[in-house]
């Protein structure tokens, strides 16, 4: 690591450079892309690997998907009639996808890539907690192979950084170190996990379900059975977490000399400071919560509120990138990056639940039929999974059993009732079920390499006295204001409404 380091050498850091990014299509793409360019015009290309047909079809996609998009209007003002020839100058789309050799991009190109290419930085990944088996693996473990592949090809490649997750430690509990993950670890004692088998085992399911011409949904679901079942077979709780977790151990195995650094973020939550505080794309965690409650969809929550939840706002997690590049460009070492809150500043669940009741009892996001605010009760939680499961059951669905049957006595009457109720009981029997591995998980995220990180920027890291900062110190965050005055503002403007 090099020594001090402010905010003007982590943006000298990236002049003249060329980066190649994916999934800059994703929340945490669209943020790193903005920032690089807003603070360092002068960076050389950044290249985008997007999803598309040809680099048309790609082009068109980066012009509504990334620069298209509310985050990049601060950059527009700066650059005003200039903003289109900038981003034409500076951003390349290419048309590929990680899930294929050679990164679906053709060899002329690659290996002209393969020349120019200074960092490369691998956001790309399915986040779905329970996707396809086949279609995580793909992404979130192939992919990242094709990319370390690549990456050993690049000439003069002084970085590729990864971002995985803070919750590849699966659902253990204490203070969880930040660790590489070894080929063949598990989360459960006495397992050994062969990444080839699954490989294999994936293909053999697929062969079978083409051999009896399966339809499309019943193989999706057998797809997404098996993934799950694995995840949990080796300790993990989901497909997401299990299959980036294998990312990880195939880039650390495969990455010979390649400089490396594997950023684990937890739940990333809305800008806290720059561009455009509370900016966000796409339902996460807490914002499931926050969205069902504004609704009036969710009366009760599977949630221990005491519990520590772990949060950052993506702008940090961007910060952290950037500065973690800088400090450790062209070291033939891996470092690995908890970019958490748990551990520096722990927020619990019912600071949250706090402040969204009082945000909506003062800004109702419900009228009736009148016009008149609708009143917020208080949410109902639940500190275990049997419990709630109990009180769903006797609270939602022995009613729902019961109207069923009147309405098959009334020939349909209070059938519309009836699909109405047990479409909001699925829906918050899903939410609580799907985050129940994060809204009752008891681990904590060590952060000391992430603090030497602070360290070396020498305390300069919150200074905005140049309109941008590199903060990421979750301390300097009072969560009950982000969440009232940043946060959920930002989840009725930009979910809501």
């Amino acid at each position: 690591m090099i020594g001090e380091l402010d905010a003007d050498a982590v943006v000298e850091y990236f002049r003249g450079k060329s980066i190649l990014i994916t999934g800059s299509t994703g929340f945490l793409g669209k943020v790193l892309v903005e920032k690089i360019l807003r603070v360092q015009p002068d960076v050389k290309k950044l290249f985008l690997l997007i999803r598309a047909n040809d680099v048309e079809s790609a082009k068109q996609r980066v012009e509504t998907e990334v620069t298209g998009r509310t985050i990049f209007h601060v950059l527009k003002e700066k650059h005003g009639n200039n903003f289109e020839d900038f981003i034409q100058e500076k951003v390349c789309p290419l048309a590929g996808d990680i899930v294929y050799e050679n990164l679906g991009v053709d060899k002329a190109k690659l290996t002209e890539l393969s020349k120019e290419i200074d960092i490369i930085v691998n956001g790309a990944a399915t986040t779905n907690f329970y996707e396809r088996y086949d279609v995580a693996f793909d992404t979130n473990v192939m992919g990242a192979k094709h990319i370390c592949e690549f990456a050993k090809r690049c000439e003069k490649l002084k970085m590729l950084l990864h971002v995985s997750t803070a919750y590849v430690a699966g659902e253990k509990e204490g203070i969880l170190p930040e660790k590489p993950l070894l080929v063949g670890e598990t989360m459960r004692e006495g397992t050994h996990l062969d990444i080839e088998y699954e490989l294999n085992l994936i293909k053999e399911i697929r062969r079978k379900l083409e051999s009896n011409c399966s339809s499309e949904i019943a193989g999706k679901r057998t797809m997404k059975e098996l993934g799950l079942k694995r995840a949990r077979e080796f300790g993990w709780p989901n497909t997401y977490v299990f299959t980036k977790a294998m990312g990880e151990m195939l880039l650390g195995h495969l990455r010979g000399d390649i400089p490396l650094i594997i950023i684990r973020p937890s739940i990333i939550t809305s800008i806290l400071r720059e561009p455009y505080p509370g900016w966000m794309e796409g339902i996460r965690t807490i914002d499931s919560f926050i969205v069902g409650y504004a609704k009036h969809a969710l009366s009760v929550f599977l949630v221990d509120p005491n519990l520590i939840m772990d949060l950052v706002p993506g702008d940090m997690v961007v910060n952290a990138m950037m500065v973690a590049m800088a400090a450790h460009s062209e070291e033939q070492a891996q470092h690995t990056f908890h970019v958490t809150s748990s551990l520096r500043n722990p927020v619990p669940y019912a600071v949250l639940a706090e402040s969204a009741h009082r945000y909506f009892l003062l800004n109702p996001p419900c009228h009736g039929k009148n016009g008149e605010p609708v009143r917020m009760s208080r949410m109902r939680f639940f500190r275990s999974l049997p419990r709630f499961r109990a009180y769903m059951a006797i609270k939602f669905r022995l009613p729902l059993e019961i109207l069923r049957l009147l309405s098959i006595a009334g020939c349909g009457a209070f059938s519309r009732r009836y699909d109405e109720l047990s479409r909001k009981y699925r829906y918050v029997m899903h939410i609580a079920e799907l985050y129940a591995p994060y809204t009752l998980f008891r681990g904590c995220f060590d952060d000391m390499n992430t603090e030497r990180l602070r360290v070396v920027m020498a305390n300069k890291q919150n200074d905005m006295s140049r309109g941008y900062g590199f903060g990421f110190d979750p301390q300097s965050i009072d969560w009950d204001d982000y969440f009232f005055r940043v946060h959920i503002p930002g989840v009725v403007k930009y979910l809501l409404s």
